[in-house]
């Protein structure tokens, strides 16, 4: 049973749930335990987007637990539903999905995290309840929300970009730098505003600051 909503932003703690899944009940922040998490939602079981988009999360699986991450769906169906749909994610993209998808036919949970959809009030199930659209949030060890994107249910997702973000968290936290756009794991890092010259020099060697403007300095911590 899901909680009372309240207002989610980035570094807020992931609401706890007691939900059903496809590998059978879960409390959502044992679930998370000392892992990072990613949470994912869609609009409903045995459709087309949906079904590339669980196919492509699962073949990234292996990805995603080296860097210590779990992942977990959510669409609006039950457990019977969800086992039925599998079938199809595996023989359609060749998966082999092992995550387990959340049951939320009454929308409990994406009331909670609000992943409803409220750009389009006629996008809603035979019983008149609004779809839930394709979100996903990044949820820490310590419980912390650190990243969500939405998008509508006409537009898949980008699973490498989801497994970009985390290398970039995970990057930032652990090396205390920051990433420049299109990063990626290997690519040059952008040394804080608040580490002085002199400082990352001593972190990071002197031959391995690039100064572009005072306020744009790199360095390569490699991968």
């Amino acid at each position: 049973m899901a909680t009372e909503r309240v207002p989610l932003r980035l570094g807020s703690t992931a609401p706890n749930f007691k939900a059903e899944t496809s590998k059978g009940p879960i409390d959502f922040h044992e679930f998370i335990g000392d892992n990072w998490v990613v949470l994912f939602s869609h609009p409903d079981d045995f459709t087309p987007i949906c079904t590339t988009e669980l196919g492509a999360f699962a073949k990234l699986e292996p990805e995603f637990a080296a860097l210590g991450v779990k992942l977990i769906g959510l669409s609006a169906n039950n457990v019977d539903s969800h086992h039925a749909w599998i079938k199809d994610i595996n023989e359609v993209n060749n998966a082999n999905l092992t995550f387990p998808i959340i049951a939320d036919h009454d929308r409990k949970i994406a009331y909670l995290y609000d992943m409803l959809d409220y750009q389009d009030i006629t996008n809603v199930d035979q019983k008149g309840l609004p779809f839930t659209v394709r979100t996903v949030f990044v949820i820490d060890p310590n419980k912390k929300i650190r990243l969500t994107l939405a998008y509508p249910a006409s537009t898949g997702r980008n699973t490498a970009e989801v497994l970009r973000v985390v290398q970039a968290l995970q990057t930032t936290d652990k090396k205390g730098v920051t990433t420049p756009i299109n990063w990626l794991p290997g690519d040059d890092v952008v040394i804080p505003p608040t580490v002085s010259t002199e400082a990352a020099e001593e972190k990071f060697g002197k031959d391995n600051i690039r100064v572009v403007k005072p306020y744009l300095r790199f360095t390569n911590i490699g991968k």
